[in-house]
């Protein structure tokens, strides 16, 4: 049987990966059949103190259950250019439409060239003849085709977890018409949604020339590769079964006894500007403002994960919340009602699924995002009998899926203030039918669904095609 081996910047061991992010998590329920090799960056930097110099790190490998992980170190300068400067002070920014918050400086790329070509150097030796090579996101676009310039034949696949912007804000990235070019390196490119797929297909024909196949599949550069959206799920019954152990009821009993006589609002985030906080912070103030009677009724409780705080950006809406937040509860609060409860810090997943439980509404309401898996986890966590309500923005990926919910647009805090108030009102049989169809829908894509279509896809597309004719 192949192997699977998964790329990603970051690596996790999947027996803990429920102590770290969405993608971790994913990723390691992806590796529960066994015979996976896991690849990727090992969150060391070492100074040139240390012997680091550009372009070389150090290889670390350990077992972790049936799983080889495999690092590789990086120096500063290289961290610096290829993580902090092009993946997440340019793609980051412009891929989430944020075009005012690129930082756009000499050197970015050749740093994420530096370090993809880094990658294809360490991997390329501990790959076998009929290995599946999976890459995940933004960090590894080129990847692929440095593996290919060191020879590697084998099948490849990428997958985006963040959203595809439309060809003229691609065109703003430096270097872009290269970056498009590596993509025609693998044999088949995901993304999570169909407007991601579309973005990609108008982008790679008005700038690329590319020629649309059938079955998904586009030509340009002497080269046909497969795309296709295959939207990211969660394990749905392990979750919903972490909402009925002892520390999901647990948090479940402590959040309906302390906040008995209010109903609460929930959003859990990490702090990063793609989120909307502010705006949903500002639409908490409107719903107070508009619909007095949720004033010492409703209460917003508001998770914010650390993230990236070393930059500028962040360190500003880390401020800001803190500002909405202090007015809000200055302006409306009361000696024994507090509107809004802002958690800077991250609470521990086994504790979630209680507290998504015990909120009657949840908002997840970024301004643009790949997926939101935050989303998924509050259907799943919900008591059928008396479920809570979903405010989805419309710009999430899970918007496609689940258009049962209450979608808003975050950019109008009038209209999402409203939308609350229909959430906090909602008749139960709403409820209930709401939440079985949402249901329904996320146990039909769930995060084996996710693997196995792509993995299927992957295994069945055409070889890889050197541009000469000749597959691999």
């Amino acid at each position: 049987m192949s192997r699977l081996v998964i790329v990603s910047n970051r690596v996790a061991d999947p027996r803990k990966a429920a102590a770290a992010g969405g993608l971790a998590i994913a990723l390691a329920e992806s590796m529960k059949s066994g015979n996976t090799l896991w690849f990727g960056w090992s969150g060391k930097v070492v100074e040139a103190a240390d012997g680091g110099t550009p372009g070389e790190g150090e290889l670390h490998a350990q077992r972790a259950g049936d799983v080889t992980l495999v690092t590789v170190d990086l120096c500063r300068q290289d961290h610096d250019a290829y993580y902090l400067g092009y993946a997440n002070g340019v793609l980051w920014p412009v891929f989430h439409y944020r075009l005012d918050l690129g930082h756009y400086e000499p050197g970015f790329a050749a740093g994420y060239r530096r370090v993809n070509e880094l990658f294809a150097r360490k991997l390329l030796p501990l790959l076998k003849p009929d290995d599946i090579i999976w890459v995940h996101d933004y960090h590894l676009i080129p990847l692929a085709a440095s593996l290919r310039a060191m020879g590697c034949t084998n099948r490849i696949g990428f997958f985006l977890h963040i959203p595809m912007p439309p060809p003229l804000i691609m065109a703003a990235i430096p270097q872009q018409d290269w970056l498009m070019r590596t993509l025609f390196s693998y044999d088949l490119v995901g993304f999570q949604s169909n407007a991601d797929l579309l973005n990609f297909s108008h982008y790679v024909q008005s700038e690329a020339q590319a020629e649309v196949l059938s079955d998904g599949r586009y030509r340009a550069f002497n080269r046909t590769i497969q795309a296709g959206a295959f939207p990211i799920g969660i394990d749905v019954d392990e979750f919903s079964n972490m909402a009925n152990s002892r520390d999901g009821k647990l948090m479940f009993e402590q959040v309906r006894d302390e906040y008995s006589r209010r109903q609460l609002l929930l959003g859990v985030d990490r702090l990063d500007y793609s989120k909307g906080l502010p705006q949903r912070v500002r639409a908490f103030r409107e719903l107070l403002e508009r619909y007095p009677e949720n004033r010492n009724s409703a209460t917003l409780i508001q998770i914010a994960s650390p993230s990236r705080e070393d930059v500028e950006a962040y360190t500003d809406i880390r401020n800001e919340m803190a500002a909405l937040c202090g007015a809000i509860n200055g302006d409306y609060g009361e000696l024994d009602w507090m509107p809004i409860r802002y958690i800077h810090k991250t609470v521990a997943r086994k504790r979630l699924p209680g507290l998504y439980r015990a909120s009657r509404v949840a908002l997840v309401t970024p301004l643009r995002d790949g997926m939101n898996l935050v989303a998924k986890e509050f259907i799943a966590a919900q008591d059928p009998a008396d479920p809570g309500v979903l405010v989805l923005s419309r710009f999430a990926g899970a918007a496609e899926q689940l258009d049962c919910a209450l979608l808003v647009n975050p950019y109008d805090i009038e209209s999402t203030a409203q939308a609350i108030q229909q959430a906090l009102r909602m008749p139960l049989e709403k409820r209930r039918n709401r939440h079985a169809a949402l249901l329904a829908r996320i146990k039909a894509q769930d995060v084996h669904w996710w693997r196995t279509t792509f993995l299927d896809t992957l295994k069945n597309s055409v070889p890889f095609d050197d541009g000469t004719g000749h597959a691999g």
